[in-house]
């Protein structure tokens, strides 16, 4: 969601200053109305890889969304273009029965990628039934295929993991922050310009929850509780995801289990810690 330039605030971007301070790539560099996916993501980053070895830099891949990282360290899966048919098909079917009974029917077509795909996620949901729709084939086939690698680099993987609770406290107390910075005013400027309700950006945390509010059928209070419980519950996923997933071998792999605040002052015993890492690391 950072790679959108809407949303600053909601998407926690970093700063201007923090941007003017040390260079930052592949942050606002999308409109809301152009939907970015991994393989656009993957692409754009291997060149700012590429840029950062001629130059001799360390690049610093910071974020949580692991599918991402996934696939640019192991390669993304080449899925031929379904189509505009196939793609409108898709969209209509959720329009007019929702994501459960699209769900279901994906579950009838391509079995193999639906019992993968939660009844919720309407997002892969319409990309999988499209894919299967426009090729004959399920994204379960594509996604078997070999694929292609990350080349020379040798990365090594830092996850912060903090106490759930601390965790749970910090989630409620930056959406908090968020609005008094603008998180309001910014998700009624986007809500303006009337885009695809289907779009990434339009699902960003906190852009469904406060539109109710915006629309006077939500107070605030309301919207902000299931602002910050849709957060809670994506902070569970990604740790499920990332206990499970095995991005680099386990020697490059160096978790954190600080508290919040730690990391917040960047304690001189974490930056050790960081630092020793990344010297081992090369």
């Amino acid at each position: 969601m950072q790679c959108y330039a809407e949303l600053r605030v909601l998407t926690a971007r970093p700063s201007e200053a923090d941007e003017a301070a040390v260079p930052h790539c592949l942050y606002g560099v999308l409109p809301a109305s152009t939907p970015g996916n991994a393989a656009w993501w993957r692409k754009a980053a291997l060149e700012v890889l590429g840029k950062a070895r001629e130059e001799c830099r360390t690049p610093i891949l910071c974020g949580g969304t692991g599918m991402y990282l996934h696939a640019l360290l192991h390669g993304i899966a080449e899925i031929p273009d379904p189509g505009p048919q196939a793609r409108a098909e898709a969209r209509n079917f959720l329009a007019a029965e929702g994501p459960q009974a699209l769900h279901a029917r994906l579950l009838e077509v391509d079995p193999e990628t639906g019992v993968k795909i939660r009844p919720s996620d309407s997002q892969r949901l319409a990309r999988a039934y499209e894919v299967w729709l426009g090729t004959g084939l399920g994204l379960s086939y594509f996604q078997s295929q070999p694929t292609e690698k990350l080349a020379f680099w040798s990365p090594g993987m830092i996850l912060l993991d903090p106490p759930r609770e601390e965790l749970r406290e910090a989630v409620e107390s930056r959406f908090a922050a968020m609005l008094e910075a603008g998180a309001l005013e910014e998700v009624r400027a986007l809500l303006a310009k009337k885009l695809d309700p289907a779009l990434p950006l339009m699902r960003a945390h906190g852009v469904p929850e406060l539109t109710p509010y915006l629309s006077g059928e939500s107070t605030l209070e309301a919207a902000s509780r299931r602002a910050v419980l849709a957060t809670h519950q994506y902070t569970k996923r990604q740790a499920t995801w990332f206990r499970h997933q095995k991005l680099v071998n386990n020697p490059a792999m160096h978790t954190i289990h600080s508290r919040i605040t730690d990391f917040a002052q960047l304690s001189e015993s974490i930056t050790t810690n960081i630092d020793n890492f990344m010297n081992i690391q090369g």
